[in-house]
């Protein structure tokens, strides 16, 4: 009798270690959503520690130093033959730069309009919504998050840099069309801040890989871990300027109603984006991956910069820049959100499927 109480008991212990061990793996396999969430609540509670100007004083630590160890990061673990082929990709870059800098500020120029009629929205916050769709890639998320998935993570670097430089020329001229707004744009300011954090330490990891490549392999860096470990710093202190500006100048109403037509925004072209390269028969998943995450993502880093040079002279340019510091957090969140049920997904297909084989099938939520 003895023995059998604990025999249970015993089986007890283990049931609960077997449930408790269940749980761990659980919170490990999702620690990224979960620092999400710490991340977005420790910025809501002390908005001022992450905000610009703030001790953590995210002007040097993220603009700077995060980006750069981004793509110092990704040098470390591209295969130098990946990324050349990816610059070669022609057909990927075109359709990526055509989606963000042509087809986005023309529905975006449309959708204003319909909201100007509906007289839902204030004048202001549709210039602001204007302003986001002329915006380039972003230099850092979209490539963590497609590093993150497992997509072509060259082709989306490529894109961030190519989109950037880009933007400092294109992005004015859309606005001078969109809004007719123009004034000089400080180009050679922005290129050496692009070249210094993006380009030069992308070579040096380069560089770097490519010396000491049997020593890299040996230690086996977790470059994925790493990357989405800085991510969570960036949507830190994002968060911060973002909840620190709704508090001061913005209305709550505003903020709220900003919120829902982003992120139906950031839906429906996720959605078109994959429509649309799906349809071309021309896309690996790895491809669409980049292609979801760096033609639909617009540029904080430079978008604030570039705005306060054009909108200067505009007394409200808390109005004009409320729908780029909700888009920006909306899209690191959404894609973060996004990542295991996309990781599955490409995952799912075969290794040795091109961009010419049948198309696949979209991903389940």
């Amino acid at each position: 009798m003895m023995q059998m109480k604990a025999s249970h008991a015993q089986q007890g212990v283990q049931a609960h270690g077997g449930a408790w061990s269940r749980l761990l793996s659980e919170l490990s396999r999702r620690w990224f959503l979960i620092g999400i969430f710490l991340a977005i609540t420790l910025a809501k509670t002390y908005p001022s520690i992450g905000a610009k100007g703030g001790p953590l004083k995210p002007e040097v630590t993220v603009r700077y130093i995060a980006v750069s160890l981004i793509f110092f990061n990704s040098g470390l673990s591209l295969n130098t033959d990946d990324l050349a082929k990816a610059v070669r990709h022609y057909q990927l870059h075109i359709f990526i730069q055509c989606f963000t800098l042509v087809l986005i500020p023309l529905v975006v120029s449309l959708l204003v309009r319909l909201l100007a009629l509906s007289m839902l929205v204030a004048d202001i916050y549709l210039v602001g919504l204007r302003v986001v769709s002329c915006m380039p890639p972003p230099v850092s998320s979209a490539v963590i998050l497609t590093k993150s998935v497992g997509g072509n993570e060259a082709a989306a670097v490529f894109n961030s840099v190519f989109g950037s430089f880009l933007g400092i020329v294109v992005t004015p001229i859309l606005l001078l069309v969109l809004i007719g707004t123009s004034t000089s744009v400080p180009f050679f300011s922005i290129f050496s801040k692009l070249s210094t954090t993006v380009v030069i330490p992308l070579c040096i990891g380069q560089v770097v890989r490519n010396y000491y490549k049997d020593l890299l392999s040996s230690l086996s860096l977790p470059h994925g871990t790493i990357s989405s470990s800085i991510l969570l710093l960036i949507i830190y202190t994002t968060f911060c300027d973002s909840f620190k500006a709704s508090t001061q100048s913005l209305g709550f109403n505003a903020v709220l109603v900003m919120i829902f037509i982003v992120c139906v925004m950031q839906c429906s072209f996720l959605l078109l984006a994959y429509a649309m390269a799906n349809a071309t028969k021309m896309f690996s998943r790895a491809d669409i991956i980049a292609i979801l995450f760096c033609s639909t993502h617009k540029s904080l880093t430079l978008g604030i910069p570039i705005l306060k040079v054009i909108f200067s002279e505009v007394e409200d340019i808390s109005g004009i820049s409320l729908p780029l510091l909700v888009y920006h957090p909306t899209q690191i969140l959404l894609g973060s959100l996004l990542v295991p049920t996309l990781h599955k997904w490409v995952a799912e297909g075969t290794p040795s499927s091109s961009p010419s084989s049948s198309p696949p099938s979209p991903p389940s939520p």
